[in-house]
């Protein structure tokens, strides 16, 4: 299964739009979900962003920074950002407040293959904020619940609050037909008495015992990712179908500054959105 960046036409890809914030959800202590729509008319209608893209967030006088688009784009009116405080942008755009303003630029990067996965069943696993850019492909799957197979979503954190996103994992996704959500903590918490551990393959093959027809589909930290994709293909899946993303420092998002330049890829162009036969052909220092 490839994942080539799509061919959608970007007019002024360097140019930010002004978009003001219209709603903030506290996640946990350090990330915030911000759902935002443009002040200029039709520029939301015709951003074109699809599962897995980019958008690049900018404060005047500040800098900017590429975040993953969390929303699906079966979700009208608006973007959502899930976004961490850990650097100087991150730290001023958490000090704003609904009817803030923030610049934004993009679509960028390709998206996962979801037209491939049609007919599909899906798994994905998730880490921490890894869940924020697989929820934009979640929602796209159950929006289109028709066109897909069984789907489950298997999460996991440190401690119960810093799980992101609870009114999805606990309220709504169990609820969709043929969709289930596995969530485990990585050490016994007092508000917890679901299960306790890492995300083994013994316990992804309890969860999908036949990977026939499955995509599996990974994102979180680095060395999660990394367990993940080994785990994957032990559980039988070839290279060629193992989905993931990558991350790192991308400025431009057109693959001019070469920020995030890997051997012959540049991560916002070809990325972030890669198969493990893809990865493997990377410089073995990635």
């Amino acid at each position: 299964m490839s994942c080539e960046c799509n061919t959608r036409e970007v007019k002024a890809p360097l140019l930010p739009k002004i978009a003001t914030i219209q709603k903030i959800i506290d996640e946990n202590e350090n990330i915030k979900t911000f759902q935002v729509t443009f002040d200029e008319e039709g520029v939301l209608e015709n951003f074109g962003n699809q599962p897995g893209n980019c958008g690049m967030l900018s404060i005047l006088g500040v800098g900017e920074i590429m975040i993953s688009i969390t929303s699906s784009p079966t979700r009208k009116g608006f973007l959502e950002f899930s976004i961490a405080n850990v650097g100087r942008v991150t730290s001023v755009i958490h000090q704003l407040d609904v009817g803030g303003k923030i610049a934004i630029r993009g679509p960028y990067g390709n998206n996962f293959p979801f037209e491939e996965m049609k007919g599909k069943n899906c798994l994905f696993v998730a880490g921490g904020i890894g869940l924020a850019p697989l929820r934009s492909l979640i929602d796209y799957v159950l929006d289109n619940r028709d066109d897909y197979g069984r789907v489950d979503i298997v999460y996991g954190a440190r401690t119960y609050d810093l799980l992101c996103f609870k009114y999805d994992i606990f309220d709504k996704w169990p609820k969709i037909k043929d969709t289930h959500v596995h969530i485990t903590l990585d050490a016994k918490d007092p508000k917890w008495d679901g299960r306790i551990g890492f995300i083994t393959q013994d316990w992804l093959q309890e969860i999908v015992p036949n990977i026939e027809n499955t995509v599996p589909v990974t994102c979180g930290p680095p060395i999660m990712i990394k367990i993940q994709l080994g785990n994957f293909q032990k559980m039988g899946w070839k290279p060629e179908e193992i989905i993931t993303t990558l991350e790192m420092n991308m400025r431009c998002g057109v693959g001019k500054c070469g920020r995030c330049n890997i051997g012959e890829k540049y991560i916002c162009v070809d990325g972030p959105v890669f198969n493990l036969s893809q990865i493997n052909q990377l410089p073995p220092e990635y």
